[in-house]
């Protein structure tokens, strides 16, 4: 009340309100009122300018408590902000900066920032170099991104998507990035479990969850992703590279179409309201590689997350995501249910601009496994038949399989690129024989173990060193033997 008197005195101006159809009112009044403002009722409630019409102005209202018709409404000559700075980092909180967890004290910052800004011009914005590290070596390897890029991660439900990125999160971190997770209308327990996950990972100082609940009002739920990028862009301007989660926009366009409908907007496909592609594109246009201040290059890599249905990416949301991103990563139920971890299907997944932030090694190592997935399908094809395998489709055969199960790799783990690239090299050489997964899982862990070593990782340098995928096979097949001894030998 207090407040509501507070600001009545400084505009001037209340209004009225006449309708009610939670979560939006129709207020009468408020002449001067502009689009996005923040209002108070007089019982304390807030609320923001959605749209404005000739006589009256439609607030969206940002708890699950009702309005009564007759309520006096002021102005604030505010827009919509959010509380940014370094005492965020480790907590939970709602899109306007409220705490969720009672995990730790909670200070709240000073400094607010707006949470719908324009995404920066094009005079800010620096080449993408640098690559970004998920330590999957499905992605890193096949799918290369990098920092700046916007990549959507698409699936159905359950199929690995957030294991993927738990584990983006700890390799970034790990890295001294920033790391902003926007749970968009999860479930409760499933924001706790991916806070246990951090915590035992020993990560949550380094990473802020803004986080909404499928109970919250439909209006706090369409703030949380603007909150989360507005977060990560105080950080990239302290000159700290920030991955920012946005799970999921799938989820987010239902809640706005809802609330879109309730406004009476016309709808268009599947009753979206015709503005959905501009909603999402200038939220994640905010993403990107930029210049700092100090002639450095600073990046939001932003990971949106869409859901299919039955595998069908072609839909309205997925499709207008696609468009926006630069590229997609798709997780397929078919490849899951074959027990393939990460279920990543490489031939329908892409990327944009990730290869030109990697080396001409990768690059090449790249083009190698791509060319031999292909031929490995067409030889799966064919042994369907039943047809006699000569010793040639056998080796393609047995190869692509050692392939498939060198990218299978559980969330909790995260592996350096050099040992991805040292232990493929290792398996294309036959170095390591009869290869099954429990050993491959060992081999895997001894040389992460082993990476540690100073004399190792200048061992692996001088085999990286090569600018081919045929120049780095020469270089192990001299080492062979220090490898295989890495390999096999548990060295933690």
């Amino acid at each position: 009340m207090n407040n509501y008197q507070s600001l009545l005195s400084e505009t001037g101006e209340f209004g009225v309100v006449e309708q009610t159809f939670h979560p939006i009112v129709v207020v009468a009044g408020l002449p001067n009122a502009r689009l996005h403002e923040l209002v108070t009722f007089e019982n304390g409630q807030m609320g923001e300018v959605f749209v404005l019409e000739r006589y009256s102005a439609q607030i969206l209202v940002f708890s699950n408590e009702s309005v009564r018709i007759g309520m006096k409404v002021a102005r604030s000559g505010k827009f919509i902000s959010t509380p940014v700075g370094q005492e965020l980092l480790g907590h939970i909180i709602d899109p306007l900066g409220n705490p969720l967890s009672k995990r730790k004290k909670y200070v709240r910052p000073t400094q607010e920032r707006d949470v719908d800004s324009p995404p920066p011009g094009i005079m800010s914005r620096a080449k993408i170099k640098d690559q970004f590290l998920t330590g999957v070596a499905v992605v890193d390897m096949m799918v290369p991104l990098g920092k700046g890029q916007k990549e959507l991660v698409i699936g159905d439900r359950k199929t690995g998507k957030s294991s993927f990125l738990l584990a983006a999160i700890k390799s970034q971190v790990k890295a001294g990035s920033i790391a902003i997770y926007a749970a968009i209308a999860k479930k409760k327990s499933d924001i706790r479990k991916i806070e246990l996950f951090l915590e035992r990972e020993k990560l949550l100082d380094k990473v802020i969850l803004v986080a909404t609940t499928s109970n919250d009002s439909p209006t706090l739920i369409y703030l949380t992703p603007y909150s989360a990028m507005t977060i990560a862009e105080y950080f990239r301007d302290q000159g700290q590279d920030v991955v920012l989660v946005l799970d999921d926009l799938s989820t987010h366009a239902k809640f706005y179409r809802e609330i879109s409908l309730l406004a009476k907007k016309f709808p268009g496909r599947d009753s979206y309201p015709g503005d959905i592609f501009y909603t999402h594109a200038r939220l994640l246009e905010r993403a990107g590689n930029f210049k700092h201040e100090d002639g450095s290059a600073v990046s939001i890599t932003a990971l949106p997350v869409a859901e299919t249905v039955e595998g069908d990416f072609t839909g309205y949301i997925a499709t207008n995501l696609m468009g926006i991103t630069d590229g997609h990563i798709f997780f397929d139920s078919n490849i899951y249910y074959r027990g393939r971890r990460p279920a990543v299907n490489i031939s329908l997944s892409v990327t944009r601009v990730g290869r030109q932030a990697t080396s001409n090694l990768l690059c090449s190592i790249n083009r190698e496994i791509t060319a031999f997935l292909s031929l490995y399908d067409k030889m799966q094809n064919l042994s369907h038949f039943g047809a006699e395998l000569t010793d040639s489709v056998k080796y393609v055969i047995r190869t692509g399989e050692m392939i498939y199960k060198f990218f299978e790799q559980t969330h909790k783990v995260v592996v350096p690129q050099e040992v991805q690239v040292i232990l493929f090299s290792a398996l294309w050489l036959t170095i390591l024989e009869d290869v099954t997964i429990d050993k491959l899982v060992l081999y895997r862990q001894n040389l992460i173990n082993a990476y540690y070593n100073r004399e190792v990782q200048q061992l692996f340098k001088e085999l990286m060193s090569a600018n081919t995928f045929n120049d780095l096979l020469n270089n192990v097949s001299k080492k062979r033997e220090e490898i295989k001894a890495l390999c096999i030998t548990n060295t933690q």
